[in-house]
């Protein structure tokens, strides 16, 4: 195993060995932004559920899966995995970890509703704040749907044909930085739609269906148009990977970026069928509990016309 801290353009003549799958899982390393922010995070939410089960209260296993081993797990993968070991070295790995980042580790953080878990857990006045925080003007502008949907379906384009892209392979900080936003932007964009959570910007789910709808295209369009370019995406610094010793293995340039944008496309249309089915999922849970609550109200309006004990009201002649 090997360990690496993050060593971009300055340092492209680093040779690293050919790629292959079982590298993903066996060369390792430690961005240190990404890392700390997994620690934190982490540590954090357990010591809320541990807080919980103190005092006695049941917090549902499924939530601290969703969070610490597919979010927060599946983040540290894409960073210090042989995923971000060559995500500078190959842009087609670089897309996996791009849609990991921007869709999986957001929703699977959504579904674990971690401000349900601070609000259950902190202090008087850190919750003070954070229902100021929840309820401020500048959580519902960033929560209004539709600007995160802007948000979240531009900032690839922005990524990929801006100067931002060629800047996160010249800088450790912007490439570590990168990372966190792709998180933070398809948390802003998801959290309201697929989460549990009290947040700003919630909506029916007819409209949750329709917004998560039309993300599909946008990948598909960015997709496609990056397999269909002949201009090379962060080209300076591939091509000079390709004139030093690992040119041997590397593929052509244009061609990785071919497979690179096919790993877009397909796998953003992937990805959006797991959230419909979490979206049917909820939207099914959520109508039984109305059918459920309904039908109690009705038991009860009939009890109570009635005159039976236990309907809330006095019995005629009493």
């Amino acid at each position: 195993m090997l360990i690496h801290l993050p060593m971009l353009s300055a340092a492209a003549s680093e040779t690293l060995p050919r790629f292959t799958l079982g590298r993903v899982f066996t060369d390792w390393g430690i961005d240190p932004i990404p890392f700390v922010v997994t620690v934190w995070a982490t540590g954090l939410y357990l010591l809320g559920v541990a807080a919980l089960r103190r005092r006695g209260d049941r917090w549902p296993v499924g939530r601290t899966l969703a969070f610490v081993g597919l979010g927060m797990g599946s983040f540290l993968v894409a960073t210090s995995s042989g995923l971000g070991r060559y995500d500078t070295t190959l842009l087609s790995v670089h897309m996996v970890q791009h849609m990991v980042l921007s869709m999986v580790v957001p929703l699977a953080l959504a579904l674990g509703a971690p401000v349900t878990l601070a609000l259950r857990t902190l202090p008087a006045a850190p919750r003070r704040w954070l229902l100021a925080l929840l309820h401020s003007r500048v959580a519902k502008v960033l929560a209004f749907p539709p600007l995160a949907f802007v948000l979240y379906v531009a900032s690839p384009w922005a990524l990929y044909f801006s100067s931002w892209y060629d800047a996160s392979l010249g800088s450790a900080f912007v490439h570590q930085m990168m990372h966190v936003h792709l998180v933070l932007v398809g948390t802003l964009f998801f959290w309201p739609l697929m989460g549990i959570d009290p947040v700003p910007g919630r909506v029916g789910y007819p409209f949750r269906v329709l917004l998560t709808i039309m993300t599909l295209p946008f990948h598909a369009f960015l997709g496609v148009t990056i397999m269909g370019q002949t201009t090379l995406i962060g080209g300076e610094h591939y091509l000079a990977l390709r004139e030093g010793p690992m040119g041997a293995w590397l593929p052509p340039a244009l061609d990785d970026q071919h497979l690179a944008g096919g790993i877009l496309w397909a796998s953003g249309d992937l990805v959006g069928v797991l959230f419909f089915a979490v979206l049917f999922t909820q939207w099914v849970r959520q109508s039984m509990r109305e059918a459920s609550r309904e039908d109690r109200r009705l038991d009860l309006a009939e009890r109570r016309e009635a005159g039976l004990p236990g309907a809330g009201g006095s019995r005629p002649g009493a």
